[in-house]
């Protein structure tokens, strides 16, 4: 099985996080903190793109 995927880390917690933070506007999640987990993955994905992973 094939991966057809980015190999860009940083390109796919990118990805990641645009999906999290598109799906999050439709549905409300008042149990969880999802300001603190999207920022996370959004520095997460900026460091990797910078460094070029």
């Amino acid at each position: 099985m094939n991966w057809i995927g980015t190999k860009n880390i940083g390109m796919l917690l990118l990805a990641i996080w645009l999906i999290a933070s598109g799906v999050l506007a439709f549905v409300h999640i008042s149990s969880i903190q999802t300001g603190p987990i999207l920022a996370g993955l959004a520095i997460a994905a900026g460091v990797s793109l910078l460094l070029g992973r």
